[in-house]
């Protein structure tokens, strides 16, 4: 009877130890089996990709082109613990046939077999076939060493890759290859990959994984779905893109320069089609550029985060503002202050609070606003300038310069880092004590000088000419895509143009910037064989230590194409081209020398991939078949200036 009453409680126990362990205490030992059988991996997302503008050629359906998209990658990991000893040496001699260690990493490499833990990372980023070589041998030498096949295995991973390798690299920029340890999301370097991060970046899910000689770890469970990042459909065409850093690239280092720069905009939209930099930055080698000190500015985008003096380019708008004073003064009740067919004395440079003449790249007696835009006359500009200042004063000019043209404004293009130039302010100084601007200032800013702009800033205030006085904004992005949701779409939300100037001075402007591309003018060499086209060239010196120098000079052509209904805006930038001389064409450093011919390749190739008919069928260079000088656009009219100039300069 003891012995059965001893049964019943013994086993009275063994029930309620049971119960205890089942159910009361069955979630903490439920708990345990799971951190000693499973564990979890983070299942990665897709980072947004970049999509070029395949939908800008005419009659053509678009065609998803991505510029930068993920691709999936591997990570090589080992569970130390569960690798015998003795089978190091077999294991990483193979490892490192297959794995590309670099000789200073062995070290590491071979410390990571004797750590203490269950998941040392042996290698980043491992392609997909080499993952398979691997796999493919482990497999069977796991299996006959009794070793867990789990004591090797690959995480998923996604890497940026750049299918037309560094092409639009200083636009796109890349993210590093190590991950931020808190978030798992990666760090941009810059450019677009920074300034829209919020929306490229995803969501990492989890999947679990177990540990199990019989299990591999591939296998597991996706508990949580990894959400992908959003796509940025951009307003760069690819083909256009490929046309400006090809033909940049040979304009540089046939004008021997530092450096290049190529933009194509279209003048109606803002929309940028192609921006091109050169020497390149290539992103998936970021790591050697940041670097080198001397492949650090390579880095940059120069369109933007840098500025300088716009030079000759700003004459037309110096025009402009002239007219645009003659039409203020009428609402005043006024007489005009400017006559561009008027005979205008330009041999004397002299001017108040200039300490020495302002000087022209050659003489001329008399000029009117054609010809003083044709000869890019210093001295006609500064004249003229001077009645306007003269009539409405400084701070109307000044106004006209930011607030219609929008020097000295930042354009708002989607990049980080924008410089938004300099346009000196009346009553105001700088550090040093001295006046931002003083009695000379207006002569310097009607010649381009005394003032800073950025490239992108040109291209909006060409675009006023362009497309007959409406101010447009510049940008980089036509929609933002994630999954079926349209999160931005610009063609909904853009704001319309603001016309800043009246369309009949813009014609006038049109009219007179004609003469440039053609025979006589300072930029024919960008003329474009069978169309029509408009531009103006720009040989700037450089500033160095505070003082300008001769030696080194920014130079550029820019301008639009057709004239009528102009397709883009073009501007085309040498950094510091060579100083010689070419045999019957002139001095390289000038833009209309070195700069305009890589505008006219340009901007032929761009209209003949656009599709846009020759406007101009007689106008193609002499000896060409085609070629009709008495029927050319515009050749009569030139024909009529040149010698009207002649009979005023003899």
């Amino acid at each position: 009877m003891g012995l059965a009453l001893g049964g019943v409680v013994l086993f009275s126990v063994l029930i309620a130890h049971f119960f205890s362990i089942q159910v009361v205490q069955g979630e903490y030992w439920s708990a345990r089996a799971r951190r000693q059988h499973y564990f979890f991996v983070q299942e990665p997302f897709i980072r947004g990709s970049f999509f070029s503008n395949s939908s800008i050629k005419k009659g053509h359906p678009e065609t998803p082109q991505r510029f930068v998209f993920d691709v999936q990658k591997f990570h090589l990991h080992i569970d130390p613990q569960s690798l015998p000893p003795e089978s190091h040496p077999e294991v990483i001699e193979f490892l490192l046939t297959k794995l590309d260690i670099p000789a200073g990493d062995l070290i590491a490499f071979y410390e990571q077999f004797e750590k203490k833990n269950r998941d040392r990372l042996l290698k980043m980023w491992i392609d997909p076939d080499v993952r398979e070589e691997i796999l493919g041998w482990w497999r069977g030498y796991a299996r006959g060493h009794g070793i867990p096949q789990n004591a090797l295995f690959f995480v998923s991973d996604y890497q940026r890759s750049y299918p037309f390798g560094k092409m639009l690299g200083q636009v796109l920029h890349t993210v590093q290859s190590r991950r931020d340890e808190a978030t798992k999301q990666a760090t941009p370097t810059g450019g677009l990959e920074l300034s829209f991060n919020p929306y490229l970046q995803g969501k990492l899910g989890r999947r679990r994984l177990m540990r199990s000689p019989r299990h591999s770890m591939e296998l597991g469970e996706v508990e949580e779905l990894p959400e992908n990042g959003a796509d940025i459909y951009l307003t760069v065409n690819h083909y256009l893109q490929a046309i400006a850093e090809e033909e940049l690239v040979k304009g540089v280092i046939k004008a021997r320069a530092k450096g290049g720069l190529a933009i194509i905009m279209n003048p109606y939209t803002g929309e940028i089609l192609a921006l091109a930099q050169y020497p390149f930055f290539h992103p998936s080698h970021y790591q050697e550029y940041f670097n080198d000190p001397e492949k650090i500015p390579h880095t940059r985008l120069h369109a933007l985060v840098d500025v300088s003096e716009p030079g000759s380019v700003m004459k037309p708008f110096t025009m402009m503002t002239a007219l645009m004073a003659n039409a203020e003064l009428k609402k005043q009740g006024k007489p005009p202050i400017f006559d561009p067919e008027a005979k205008i004395r330009t041999d004397d440079g002299t001017f108040p609070g200039r300490s020495a003449p302002i000087k022209d790249v050659r003489l001329h007696k008399y000029l009117n606003m054609a010809m003083g835009l044709q000869k890019s006359s210093n001295i006609y500009m500064a004249k003229t300038i001077d009645d306007v200042v003269g009539a409405l004063g400084n701070d109307w000019y000044r106004q006209v310069l930011t607030e219609t043209f929008g020097f000295g404004e930042r354009t708002g293009l989607e990049f980080p880092g924008e410089n938004s130039g300099l346009v000196p302010r009346p009553g105001h100084y700088h550090p040093n004590g001295r006046p931002e601007w003083s009695l000379p200032t207006p002569y310097s800013l009607a010649m381009g000088y005394n003032l800073e702009t950025n490239s992108i800033q040109l291209l909006r205030a060409w675009s006023i000419i362009a497309n007959g006085g409406f101010k447009v904004q510049p940008t980089l992005v036509r929609k933002i895509i994630k999954g079926d949701e349209v999160i931005f779409d610009r063609s909904k939300h853009s704001v319309s143009p603001k016309r800043v100037v009246d369309p009949e001075i813009v014609e006038q402007i049109k009219t007179a910037l004609r003469y440039v591309t053609m025979p006589g003018g300072s930029g024919k060499r960008a003329n474009i064989p069978g169309y029509t086209e408009i531009g103006k060239s720009r040989t700037t010196r450089k500033i160095v230590e505070g003082v300008y120098t001769n030696k080194k000079h920014i130079s550029s052509f820019m301008g639009f194409a057709p004239v009528d209904k102009p397709e883009f805006v073009l501007i085309v930038t040498m950094d510091e081209p060579a100083v010689f001389y070419i045999p019957g064409v002139g001095t390289n450093l000038y833009g209309g020398v070195c700069a305009a011919p890589v505008f006219r390749e340009i901007a032929k190739k761009t209209l003949e991939y656009l599709g846009v008919p020759p406007d101009d069928p007689y106008g193609y260079p002499k000896g060409d078949p085609r070629a009709d000088p008495e029927k050319a656009i515009w050749a009569r009219e030139t024909r009529l200036l040149n010698e009207k100039y002649d009979s005023w300069n003899k």
